[in-house]
């Protein structure tokens, strides 16, 4: 069974998408959230240009697609970064390292020519198991 995730106060997704999938495998479930930029409800760039801010902006709504699921930051099991200025690297760890320092979920990081929106510099998805 496959439930859609798509929270209140979100960007409205554009597409033939969902925020997340909660996808049920047994006693877990998996949840699948789909990249996330620092975009508010109007679908504007937030903190344009400022990869601390936006990375914490994504982190912050991923929690809450997790939390819509079921799940939480400590049940992340994979995470998928894009960015657009590999040099911001430091700045981008620093706040994920608060998020995920004592999961240590793998990771994937690449550099991108941009994301779907100017201002835009830093895309994060995750993969996430949970109890039922």
């Amino acid at each position: 069974m496959k439930t859609q995730i798509n929270p209140a106060n979100f960007t409205k997704t554009v597409g033939a998408y969902s925020q997340g999938l909660k996808v049920d495998v047994g006693d877990k479930v998996m949840i699948f959230v789909s990249g996330q930029l620092a975009m508010d409800a109007e679908g504007n760039p937030v903190a344009p240009d400022d990869i601390s801010k936006q990375t914490r902006y994504i982190f912050e709504n991923i929690k809450k697609i997790l939390a819509e699921a079921g799940a939480k930051l400590e049940d992340v099991v994979k995470v998928q970064i894009f960015m657009t200025d590999i040099s911001k690297f430091s700045q981008f760890s620093a706040v994920r390292n608060e998020y995920l320092e004592h999961i240590k979920p793998v990771s994937t990081l690449v550099e991108i020519s941009k994301t779907v929106k100017t201002g835009c510099d830093v895309e994060v998805e995750v993969i996430a198991i949970a109890d039922k």
